[in-house]
């Protein structure tokens, strides 16, 4: 299991895991897990050709049957030697909720890996107060760090983004706050430093130990600051156009006026798909914070005239300034194009309600 908060990085680092050991011979299923559906993590899973279910409507804690379920389906369909989930951005408590269930009730079934947790460098940097920028509130830190002191390896991702000695001084920070994990310096976009914690996690198995404790109440009072934004629109021209200019504009829009409104931007990510041809490639941009710049991490090779737009974003705040960031976005997008809204979900999640929580596996 790779977890992380949200923008870290997880699925990008799912599909570099997944390729590591298709290319070792072993076959991979992959299970991706959201508040809500039409998952741009599933879409880009998918593209890259491999199988994936995904399980919608809360954490894997609260929808443990239909993580069991998900890896009966893989089974039945690929018959996958090494499954990867990765959980919703905003879920903690995984040990207790997920893998000790797991080892107890099914441990015939499966053996666990050890937890690793992504971070992003910047947005790490800036809660543990060593950079200046945009927060969190203390509720939706919370979750944040109680993500990090579950985890078995804490994995810097990113690390282009800082120079060496603020990557060193995070480092160390995290090693003092966190000193049961241990820290690994990675980058999934580039590969550097991808093998050395895949060896690490690649037939271990996660050691047993006291889980923490966890505020409920805080948990999921964290999470109801959070805003949750799923929707699909349908684009059309008469003519071909440019996915990489259409997905920058709409980004563009989008961080503009979440910023207008002051929400903290945790991810926005979209990904478009043509509707023929191509064999299944598809266009993706990420925004991780307020002050950053979209970053298209894959586009299309030609021109397309029309496509399926998925966009997830989420942040702190009211779900209401999300629904209206993007519809006024897919109002604006270019004279030539017709956009269609086809889904629209908006939403704060409610209160986790794990449903085993088991603290030891004595």
């Amino acid at each position: 299991m790779i977890g992380g908060f949200l923008g870290a990085g997880k699925t990008t680092s799912v599909a570099a895991l997944a390729q590591h050991l298709s290319d070792q011979g072993q076959k991979v299923g992959l299970i991706t897990n959201d508040q809500g559906r039409e998952l741009v993590d599933t879409a880009m899973l998918r593209s890259k050709g491999f199988a994936t279910e995904e399980i919608p409507g809360g954490c894997f804690c609260c929808r443990f049957n239909s993580l069991v379920d998900a890896a009966g389906k893989l089974t039945e369909s690929t018959r996958p030697d090494v499954f990867i989930a990765e959980p919703v951005g905003s879920c903690t408590d995984l040990v207790a909720t997920v893998t000790y269930p797991l080892r107890r009730i099914y441990g015939d079934d499966f053996s666990i890996a050890p937890l690793s947790v992504l971070v992003d460098p910047i947005r790490a940097s800036r809660i543990f107060g060593l950079a200046e920028g945009g927060q969190f509130s203390e509720k939706v830190t919370y979750i944040y760090r109680k993500q990090l002191e579950e985890a078995d390896f804490i994995v810097i991702n990113k690390t282009d983004l800082l120079d060496a000695d603020k990557l060193t001084a995070l480092t160390n920070t995290l090693k003092i706050e966190f000193p049961k994990a241990e820290v690994l310096h990675v980058s999934a976009r580039s590969g550097e430093g991808l093998k050395q914690w895949f060896d690490r996690i690649i037939d271990a198995e996660q050691i047993a130990r006291n889980v923490m404790e966890v505020d409920y109440e805080v948990y999921a009072e964290g999470e109801a600051l959070l805003g949750w934004l799923n929707a699909t629109v349908q684009l059309n021209s008469e003519d071909s156009f440019e996915a990489k200019s259409v997905l920058q504009q709409l980004a563009a829009d989008i961080q503009t006026q979440m910023n207008k409104t002051g929400s903290e931007i945790a991810h926005l990510k979209m990904t478009l798909s043509p509707d023929t041809g191509l064999g299944g490639n598809v266009a993706i941009i990420n925004l991780v914070r307020n002050d950053f710049v979209p970053e298209l991490s894959a586009d299309l090779d030609t021109p397309i005239e029309s496509g399926q737009l998925i966009i997830n974003l989420r942040a702190e705040g009211d779900p209401d300034s999300l629904r209206n960031a993007v519809e006024k976005a897919v109002a604006n997008v270019p004279a030539e194009l017709t956009a269609t809204l086809d889904h629209l979900e908006h939403f704060r999640p409610g209160k986790p309600e794990p449903t085993h929580r088991i603290t030891d596996l004595a």
